[in-house]
C-alpha cells in the first residue's frame, strides 16, 4: 500500500494560484482515474481538476474558499500495491495499474498501463482513453468511508483538513458560495430551499436581509459588519485581481490613442430586421453584425491586428484573428475569444457568441477561452452610454467600442431627420500604426454601419 499527492497542477496560461470553491469528494471516498476531486476559480475561470490515477482519499489540504498556490497538495490517495484501490471489486476497474504506483510523483505522473489519465492539464496526465469518472466506493465501507486497514502517513500541509463527517454543504453555484463568504454566512446553518435541501442565492439574500441572530444562539462565529466610519477593504483577487493587472499593465506599456465617429445605423439595423423575417435560422444579432464589420475591417487593415514584441523591437502581425468581446458577468467582466473569427459569417458569429456569453454568465468558461485574443469588440452600449475610452487588451493593439443605437436628430439626403445614431471609438496602440491607418479603419467600420451593402463586397 502506498499514498500519493495529488498536487495543484499547472492550469496554463501563466496561472500560479487558485482558490478552492467546492470539494467534489471527501476524507475516505474512493476516487476513479479522472474523476474530478475539486472545483478551482483561477484569475481565469472555473475549472474542475481531475484526479490521475484512483484510490482511497486519505486527507485535503485546503478548505473551500482558500487560495493555493501551484504546486502545493490538493490531497492524497492511498493505493494497493498492485495499483488499484483499497478495499478491490468495483473501484478497480478506475485506478491506475502497475506495481510502481508508489513511487510516481503525486503532482501528477499517468497511472500506467491501460487505464491512464485521458485528462491533459499543463504538468500532468496522459493520452490514454480515459476511465469512467463516477464516484465509487471500497467495499467494507463504513457510514460512506472506505474502511483503511493500515494507517497511511500523510504528508504535512499548511492548511488542516476539514472534518470528514461535517459532510458537504448542500450548495451547487460557486456563486452562492462567493456571495455568503462575502457577508460572513456559514452556509451550514443555512436551509435550503431548493430539491433536496440545496441551498440557493435566495436562501443567502434572505439571511443577509435578517436580523443578526443572538450570538449565544450560535455555535460557528459570524462575521460582523464593520463599525461605522471604517473603510471596506475588498481583496483585488479572482477575476478582479487579474482585471486590475492587466489593465494596469495595459496602461504602462501602451502609448494609447483613441479616435471616434458618429454614423447612421438606421440602415443597419433595418438590414438586421430585413434578415430576421426571412428563414428559419436562429435570429442575427446586432453584436453578429458588428463582428462581421470588424473582421472585413481587419482584412483591410492588418496593421491592428497585431502585437508588439519590445525585446526583439517588432511589431507582429497575426494571420488570424481571434475576436474577443467584452461580457459582464456576476464574476465580473470577462473577455471570451471567438477563436478564427476571420473564417465565420455573421450566423456562425452570432452563435459563437451566443454560445460563449451562456458560459460566461455559467461560470464555465476555460481559460483556453478566454485568451489568446488578437483584437477585442467592446459593446458598451447595453449599459446605456454613448462612448467611452476604452483600456487596450494587453497585449492586443486595438480596441473598438460601440455605444447604444438611440433616435437623434440627423441630417439625412439633405433634410434634417430623425435617424438610429450610434458612435464608434477606436483606441488603438499608437506603436502598431498611425492616425492615418486608425481613422481608416474606423471610417470603414462607419460606412458599412451605414451603408451594409458594403459588406457584400467581402461575403
Amino acid at each position: 500500500m502506498a499514498s500519493l499527492e495529488f498536487k495543484l497542477p499547472d492550469l496554463g496560461e501563466g496561472l500560479t494560484e487558485a482558490e478552492i470553491v467546492r470539494w467534489l469528494v471527501e476524507v475516505g471516498d474512493v476516487v476513479a482515474v479522472d474523476q474530478p476531486v475539486v472545483e478551482v476559480e483561477t484569475a481565469k475561470a472555473m475549472v474542475e481538476v481531475p484526479c490521475p490515477y484512483g484510490g482511497v482519499v486519505t486527507a485535503r489540504f485546503g478548505e473551500e474558499g482558500t487560495e493555493l498556490p501551484v504546486g502545493s497538495p490538493l490531497l492524497t490517495v492511498a493505493v494497493g500495491a498492485d495499483g488499484a484501490a483499497m478495499g478491490g471489486g468495483d473501484a478497480g476497474s478506475g485506478s491506475s495499474g502497475g506495481s510502481d504506483a508508489g513511487s510516481r510523483s503525486g503532482s501528477g505522473a499517468d497511472s500506467g498501463g491501460d487505464s491512464g489519465s485521458g485528462n491533459v492539464l499543463v504538468g500532468y496526465g496522459t493520452t490514454a482513453p480515459a476511465a469512467r469518472r463516477r464516484r465509487v466506493r471500497a467495499e467494507g465501507a463504513v457510514n460512506g468511508r472506505a474502511a483503511v486497514a493500515d494507517p497511511v502517513p500523510v504528508a504535512a500541509a499548511p492548511v488542516v483538513a476539514p472534518v470528514a463527517d461535517t459532510g458537504p454543504v448542500p450548495v451547487i453555484s460557486p456563486l452562492v458560495r462567493r456571495l455568503a463568504r462575502d457577508n460572513g454566512l456559514d452556509l451550514r446553518q443555512l436551509s435550503g430551499s431548493g430539491p433536496e435541501g440545496l441551498i440557493l442565492r435566495s436562501d443567502v439574500e434572505q439571511a443577509i436581509r435578517q436580523p443578526e441572530p443572538d450570538p449565544v444562539a450560535v455555535t460557528a462565529p459570524v462575521q460582523r459588519p464593520a463599525p461605522a466610519g471604517t473603510a471596506e477593504r475588498i481583496p483585488l483577487k479572482g477575476v478582479r485581481g487579474a482585471v486590475a493587472d492587466k489593465l494596469s499593465r495595459s496602461r504602462r506599456e501602451i502609448p494609447d490613442a483613441t479616435c471616434w465617429v458618429d454614423a447612421d445605423a438606421t440602415a443597419l439595423m433595418a438590414a438586421r430586421t430585413a434578415m430576421n423575417s426571412v428563414g428559419n435560422g436562429p435570429k442575427v444579432s446586432v453584436l453578429a453584425l458588428l463582428a462581421r464589420i470588424c473582421t472585413a475591417a481587419l482584412a483591410r487593415f492588418p496593421e491592428l491586428n497585431s502585437t508588439v514584441d519590445m525585446d526583439a523591437r517588432e511589431v507582429v502581425r497575426l494571420p488570424e484573428v481571434h475576436l474577443g468581446f467584452a461580457a459582464q458577468t456576476e464574476r465580473g467582466l470577462v473577455v471570451p475569444v471567438v477563436r478564427a473569427a476571420h473564417t465565420r459569417n455573421v450566423e456562425s458569429l452570432g452563435e459563437e457568441l451566443v454560445r460563449l456569453t451562456d458560459a460566461a454568465r455559467a461560470g464555465k468558461l476555460t481559460p483556453a477561452q478566454l485568451t489568446g485574443g488578437t483584437f477585442t469588440l467592446n459593446n458598451y452600449g447595453v449599459f446605456g452610454v454613448d462612448g467611452s475610452t476604452p483600456i487596450i487588451n494587453h497585449p492586443e493593439a486595438a480596441m473598438l467600442g460601440v455605444g447604444r443605437i438611440v433616435p437623434k436628430p440627423w441630417v439625412y439626403e439633405g433634410e434634417l431627420a430623425v435617424r438610429k445614431v450610434v458612435q464608434l471609438s477606436l483606441t488603438f496602440d499608437h506603436r502598431v500604426c498611425d492616425g492615418g491607418t486608425a481613422g481608416g479603419f474606423l471610417r470603414y467600420v462607419a460606412d458599412c454601419v451605414e451603408h451594409p451593402e458594403l459588406l457584400l463586397r467581402t461575403l
